[in-house]
């Protein structure tokens, strides 16, 4: 079984509560599990949101649309994943998304745990410095065991907070492996971490989700292509 785990909190230090803020009538959350349902690779979908008070708000969201919620600590998303895994599985491989990335491409997810399950590694991703795809298309998996033995033993912080930090920083504990591709966008900036990222994913979903709700990536690449004005926006290159 695949277990896909997106993290959430409202405490973005950037951006407080972005992953609420509205998207085509709906919050930009929704929105996203919307996207990363219609992957065929995946069998099972779980918000992994914390504890705290303030993140209610996103289990009760969640709940609505009929999808699976796991919380626990705050400081500790590594817990929180393996959590939802003792709650959601039993499960094989698990894919981790983050919340704030609601342009993430359903066949990018599925490319890259096609190369996971083909290459036998521990750890799988399409991350932009191995893949080239634009910040927002970020897909990573990984086998439940290497999850597990990763949070036995976490080399500090960073692995706590990152998750995957371990799987891809100790090669002599873990297999990784990397989706290839020709796009070369590892600059270009589609999550949402500033006012001016979620101004550009509104304008993006304004003109193409009331017309095709299940736009792709190379739709979002041709509509900013004739869009002189979003190549640039913000000051980050968007195409």
């Amino acid at each position: 079984m695949i277990l896909a785990i997106v993290q959430a909190r409202m405490s973005s230090s950037r951006l407080p509560g972005k992953v609420l803020m509205p998207l085509a009538g709906a919050p930009m959350l929704v929105r996203q599990l919307e996207r990363v349902e219609r992957a065929r690779r995946i069998d099972r979908l779980v918000v992994a949101t914390s504890d705290n008070p303030s993140d209610d708000v996103i289990a009760k969201t969640v709940r609505l649309e009929g999808i699976d919620c796991y919380r626990g600590p705050l400081d500790d998303v590594q817990a929180r994943f393996v959590g939802a895994l003792d709650a959601f599985g039993p499960a094989d491989h698990v894919v981790r998304l983050t919340a704030d990335c609601p342009l993430i491409d359903p066949a990018v997810i599925d490319e890259t745990i096609e190369t996971h399950l083909q290459t036998g590694a521990d750890y799988t991703s399409n991350t932009p410095d191995h893949g080239g795809y634009a910040k927002g298309l970020d897909v990573e998996v990984m086998t439940a065991a290497a999850l597990r033995a990763a949070a036995l033993t976490p080399s500090g912080p960073e692995a706590r907070e990152h998750v995957t930090w371990d799987l891809y920083h100790q090669p002599e504990r873990f297999q990784a492996a990397w989706l290839s591709t020709g796009f070369k966008e590892s600059e270009v900036r589609w999550t949402v971490d500033r006012p001016d990222d979620y101004a550009f994913v509104a304008t993006i979903y304004d003109h193409l989700y009331r017309m095709k709700p299940a736009f792709t990536s190379d739709d979002v690449r041709a509509f900013v292509r004739a869009r002189p004005d979003l190549a640039t926006f913000g000051g980050d290159r968007r195409a």
